[in-house]
């Protein structure tokens, strides 16, 4: 029996403005979010950089080993090296635990992949000065299966051509924000056949699986294809042997 729990990121990355409700109502939701991790041994909380302080402080308040992730140039990736590296810093000063990026798959598209190289190789580096764990969301539902394939591998590349093999397994390759917007139903999350590519293709770098894991038979298949983390808005629901209709 798999412990699903303990590969799940429980997430909430929805702003105020987002979700219709206030930002004090926001901070409870986020709040109750992290005690539901408590209480039923869930990996970590994803949230937004805005309140990793507060709920660093509550889970510290309350001896947990609950580990606090956030977001990084979220959700566009377009965000500067510069203005990532900013946000970075704040997060890992606020207390952040692990930094999922969103790779700039815009530059990747226009061919720009210095750029990418750059950006990944300087905030891995600060994530790993930190000891600090850096996952990189490369957007797949924006990508082709051939660019998935070729993102992930460079992506691999850089990180064995740059870092110790002993950080490797502090580097993911993650698949999705959640926030794409697609055409004709498509699927914006982690699909099988796009985890499938990612895995055959990250090498020595663990995968993964954002959105679209809405039920514990998706959740335990992903987790023996290789998946060794899944982001999800539907962590209780996942735990409880339940289905989810949340979108992430």
């Amino acid at each position: 029996m798999i412990n699903i729990a303990q590969y799940l990121d429980s997430t909430y990355l929805k702003t105020p403005q987002q979700s219709g409700i206030s930002e004090q109502e926001t901070l409870q939701k986020v709040k109750d979010l992290t005690q539901e991790a408590i209480d039923y041994h869930i990996f970590s909380v994803m949230i937004r950089p805005d309140y990793v302080a507060e709920i660093k402080r509550f889970l510290n308040e309350k001896n947990s080993k609950v580990v606090v992730g956030t977001v990084i140039g979220f959700h566009e990736g377009t965000y500067s090296i510069d203005e990532k590296l900013a946000e970075a810093t704040q997060a890992i000063n606020d207390g952040a635990d692990e930094l999922d990026f969103v790779i700039n798959y815009e530059a990747y598209l226009k061919g720009d992949l210095e750029l990418v190289k750059d950006e990944f190789v300087r905030c891995t580096q600060l994530c790993i000065q930190h000891q600090k764990i850096a996952k990189w969301i490369i957007e797949i539902a924006a990508l082709t299966d051939e660019q998935i394939a070729d993102i992930t591998k460079n992506i691999s590349t850089w990180a064995e051509e740059n870092f110790d093999e002993k950080y490797l397994k502090n580097i993911f390759v993650k698949s999705s924000t959640g926030f794409f917007q697609t055409q004709n139903g498509k699927p914006n999350g982690a699909t099988f056949e796009g985890i499938k590519i990612m895995l055959d293709n990250a090498g020595k770098l663990p995968v993964k699986a954002a959105g679209g894991v809405r039920t514990p038979e998706d959740a335990e298949k992903m987790i023996k294809i290789g998946v060794k983390r899944i982001g999800t808005s539907s962590a209780l629901a996942l735990i409880k042997n339940d289905s989810s209709s949340e979108g992430y």
